[in-house]
């Protein structure tokens, strides 16, 4: 063997960091697409117990974490800060995307449910995420008489500010309720039906 050949030594391909910022995103959008989720988010933390069909609730109001910062521009250009706009209300806020069958299913219960609890102090939000064009997100609402606006979070960037181990969303179609003071009191991580809305926001309703 030559010297030369000796002391040859392989190219090594440099690997570029990927910024933290890509990481989180990417992991928000491994979301299980319209799956059904798993029943999961720190029970030891946030102290939820297993309601029926799928709904996890925190009855213990002080064991409830705080809703994140849920702010931006909804599908028609119009500014939206859930905590401002909405503060003493309950929020239910359902996150969906037009593509997805069981966001379908359940839109036509979550627009009887927005116009039925309207005044008992609730406010419906969506939050549309995965769709990289409104329009379609529009024809979506337009098709279904959704009353209430959505959040436009194409990359999914609003799901990462819910807290670790809290009652975050965890598949699409899911659905948080925030309480009047803003904690995260129940989550769905299904599609809903009438029954499942009613046995979750009475509750929430009649704490004063």
């Amino acid at each position: 063997m030559s010297a030369r050949r000796a002391f040859r030594r392989p190219l090594s391909r440099r690997r570029l960091p990927v910024p933290a910022a890509v990481v989180a995103i990417t992991a928000a959008l491994t979301l299980s697409a319209c799956g059904s989720g798993g029943s999961s988010g720190g029970g030891g933390q946030t102290q939820f117990v297993q309601g029926t069909g799928g709904v996890d609730v925190v009855k213990d109001r002080a064991s409830r974490q705080s809703a994140p910062d849920l702010s931006g521009k909804t599908l028609d250009g119009k500014d939206l800060d859930v905590a401002k706009d909405h503060k003493g209300k309950i929020v239910v806020l359902n996150v969906w995307g037009s593509w997805c069958s069981p966001c379908r299913a359940e839109a036509k219960y979550l627009v009887q449910a927005a116009n039925a609890y309207k005044d008992k102090g609730v406010e419906f939000v969506g939050l549309d995420t995965r769709d990289p064009d409104p329009a379609p997100a529009l024809a979506f609402e337009k098709e279904f008489k959704v009353p209430y606006p959505s959040l436009y979070d194409s990359a999914g960037k609003l799901l990462l500010r819910f807290p670790k181990g809290s009652l975050n969303p965890q598949s699409i179609p899911s659905t948080v309720f925030i309480d009047r003071d803003g904690k995260i009191a129940a989550r769905a991580i299904k599609a809903l039906g009438e029954d499942e809305l009613r046995d979750t926001l009475d509750p929430l309703v009649a704490e004063k």
